[in-house]
Order: structure tokens, then sequence, then C-alpha cells
């Protein structure tokens, strides 16, 4: 299926509710995601065989393989404990049919839809041999590419994209609110916190700061904390902190593009989103920790960007999305660190190991 199925994943859903309200799961006649039953809502609810869904949020039920392009119905039965009727899955451009609804829309197109990371590839334009590193609430890294991912330790999660190709993804619980915690801790604003991490050496000195601040979920360890490792007295001032902070996030991102290429893609251009993003100590530091120049696209809506370009091609057809213009991007260049992630390295793993010995 490319991914191993956790607690968001359709089929693990299903699974909960066959154990847990297994008269409810028997009443089960079909299964559609949020926007498989707007769509089908805009369409003027025809009948169950009118559902219909896209390759990017097929992908993520657990029970669709992005490589087969097919439901593995065997999979739905062995969670649900019957079949039931699923969406048919849609091309990138094909319409799901004329709206419906009277008072509302008659007649307009109905596009496909697909997930947020997959319309936010589409709207970044990302092409083939882009990394997508996006740093909110959570750090998401995905890669568009012309093969799909399996990776059977469940950090690379195989997911299609709205374009037809293929979308391995990483995801961490921990990015942005990193930054949040580290500015709240030397009680400054994210502003100064930028300035504070600017202003140390590459390595600060030694000192790191593992993440896991909320636990993690890329690796899975739900139970680790974070930890300050390497505190001396020339690296306990808030200089050194701010940048620990800024490096140990940008590293456990760099883990992420470590094993997309370990699943076979190829990273020519990492595209640096999400709010995060809007940090310049996060955007000078990241080419030093992540080993490649980086582009810093203006901040911006790209899931709903996304969405407009994918009605776009809709409605003029053709064998790729239109090209829009993409003003305002800048490219961040550094000389590689590789210091900073083999120290990094060096204390990752040592706190999950003393919690679970």
């Amino acid at each position: 299926m490319g991914s191993v199925p956790v607690a968001y994943f359709t089929v693990t859903k299903l699974a909960w509710l066959a154990e847990h309200e297994p008269s409810a799961a028997g009443r089960v006649a079909a299964v559609a995601l949020p926007h498989d039953w707007l769509t089908w809502r805009l369409r003027g609810s025809p009948g169950l065989d009118g559902l219909v869904t896209d390759r990017g949020d097929a992908s993520g039920t657990g029970y669709w393989s992005p490589a087969a392009g097919e439901y593995r119905r065997d999979l739905l039965t062995a969670a649900l404990g019957h079949d039931a009727a699923l969406p048919h899955v849609l091309g990138p451009a094909e319409t799901a049919g004329p709206t419906a609804v009277a008072g509302l829309s008659e007649g307009a197109a109905v596009g496909p839809g697909t997930g947020d990371n997959m319309a936010a590839a589409l709207g970044l334009q990302a092409r083939a041999g882009d990394v997508v590193v996006s740093v909110g609430t959570s750090g998401v890294v995905s890669a568009v590419t012309a093969v799909p991912a399996a990776d059977d330790s469940g950090i690379v999660a195989g997911f299609a994209d709205a374009t037809g190709r293929f979308l391995p993804l990483v995801c961490t619980l921990n990015a942005a609110r990193v930054l949040d915690a580290t500015a709240r801790l030397l009680g400054v604003d994210l502003g100064a916190l930028s300035e504070l991490a600017l202003a140390a050496p590459a390595g600060a000195g030694g000192l790191v700061l593992v993440p896991y601040l909320e636990g993690e979920r890329t690796p899975n360890r739900p139970d680790a904390t974070g930890a300050l490792h390497g505190l001396q007295l020339s690296t306990a001032t808030p200089e050194h902190v701010a940048r620990a902070a800024v490096e140990g996030l940008l590293c456990g991102l760099a883990d992420g593009l470590d094993a997309l290429e370990q699943h076979g893609a190829t990273i020519e251009r990492v595209l640096l989103v999400g709010g995060g993003a809007r940090s310049e100590a996060l955007r000078r530091i990241a080419p030093a920790v992540l080993g490649r120049p980086v582009l810093a696209p203006p901040p911006g809506e790209y899931v709903a960007d996304g969405a407009a370009l994918q009605a776009a091609w809709v409605l003029a057809g053709g064998e790729a999305p239109p090209a829009w213009p993409a003003p305002g991007t800048e490219v961040y260049e550094a000389d590689p660190v590789p210091a900073v992630r083999g120290r990094y390295a060096e204390v990752r793993d040592l706190t999950a190991s003393r919690r679970t010995s």
C-alpha cells in the first residue's frame, strides 16, 4: 500500500468502528472521505455509485494502492468486517460532473479535489525533483516523484499527488512550535529570536536541542521529551540556545529528507514554506543544515492556490496543469555544515533510550 496505517488513516478508523461499535459498522453501505461527500452533495447526491474521489485523498485511506492504482478490498473487508461501496477514483484533471443543487449552483464543473499536502504541492507548482518542506504546527517534508514509495518502517508515507505522480511524505509533530516555545523560554518575540540565532556560530558551540517537545510522530516516539545537550558556561547564552533551537528543528526535517532519498526520491530543489518559514534565521540556516540551496516562495495560501489551479486545469484540459507566474521567490544558499547534523545524531536518541530502558 505504500504506507503503514496510523490513527488518521480511514482503514484504521474503520477497524476501530468494527471493534467498538460492530452494529454501526455492520450498517455501513459506503465509505467516503469528507471532500468526497461534499463533491457528491454538490452533484445532487446521485446515488452511492456516483461517489468519486481523487488519487491524493484515496492514497490516505489505507485500502487504495498508489502503485497499482486500485482498491484493496481485502484490506477494507478485513478492517470493516464486510465490503462496501467506494468512490470512483478520478484522474488529476477529470471532472466529477456538473453541480446540481437547486437554488445554489447548477451546471458548473466540479473538480476531483485532493488532500491538503497534495494541493499545496500543486499550488507551489512543485515538479519532479522538488521537495516541499513545510514548517507549520507540524513539519512536513514531501517529494514529487515519478515512482511510488513503500516504507515498511512507517517513516515515509507513500501518498499519490494531484498531478498523476507520487508524493512520499514524512510528517513530524515538532516544527514552528519549537520556535514559539524557545522564544517564550527566552522572553523574546520571534523576530528577536531570529536575531539571537543569527548572532551565534554555526553548531551553537556544540549545544544541541532535541526538539521532541510533544513526543514525536516520526520517528514514532510518543513518550520522548525535548532536551538540551552540551550546555556549558560558554553556551549558556540566549544566542546559543536560539541557534540550537533553529538547528534542532531543521535537523529533524533533514532526517525526513534522508528518508525520502532512501526510498527513491531525487532531491534537486527544496521549497521552504509555512508559518515558521517567515523566520529569517530559519531561511538563512536551512541551506547549511539541509545541505542544499533553499527556495522560499512568498507567504501564501498554497493549499487554496492548488485548488484554484486544479479548477483551471479541469476547465482547460491537457496533460499538465497551466503554468502560473510565481514571482517573489527568494533563494538562500550557504556552505553545508555537516558537523551540525553529526552532533545532533550523537544525542538525538538519548532521551528516548533512557525512557525505555
